[in-house]
């Protein structure tokens, strides 16, 4: 009995998705066909120049756009910011460094060190039930 392995394919969203990149700047051929996981690897691996230059100068997908601002992608829409963005966009409102981002930015860093806080209280606890354990 011989296996048929089957070539794992997706949608070019979720190539997009997993390129960082803005799915309606790709090239129409991208667009219009679905990408094999050997395929994305080889995006990945070496880029072509459309690649390269789309994460380069955008436009950039929103999850690209808040990383950059260092927000989240909530924080983004409640600044106004919807739609994709390219470099020199991301750029400017950094320039421009609006209360919207600076309150958004105080968020995240709030975020960070709830989050951190929980990770440092959950591994005390983990410490001592092994030690009560023992």
């Amino acid at each position: 009995m011989t296996s048929h392995k089957t070539t794992q394919t997706m949608k070019p969203a979720t190539a997009a998705k997993k390129l960082g990149v803005y799915l309606e700047a790709t090239p129409a051929e991208f667009r219009e066909g679905v990408v094999s996981r050997s395929e994305l690897n080889a995006l990945q691996a070496d880029p072509p120049e459309w690649l390269r230059e789309l994460r380069r100068n955008g436009p950039h997908p929103r999850p690209v756009v808040a990383a950059r601002l260092g927000v989240s992608i909530a924080g983004l829409a409640r600044g106004g910011v919807t739609e994709a963005l390219t470099t020199e966009q991301i750029d400017e409102i950094k320039q421009q460094n609006p209360e919207w981002l600076q309150k958004e930015r105080a968020t995240q860093a709030d975020v960070r060190k709830e989050a951190a806080r929980i990770k440092e209280r959950d591994a005390e606890r983990a410490a001592r039930r092994e030690q009560s354990e023992a």
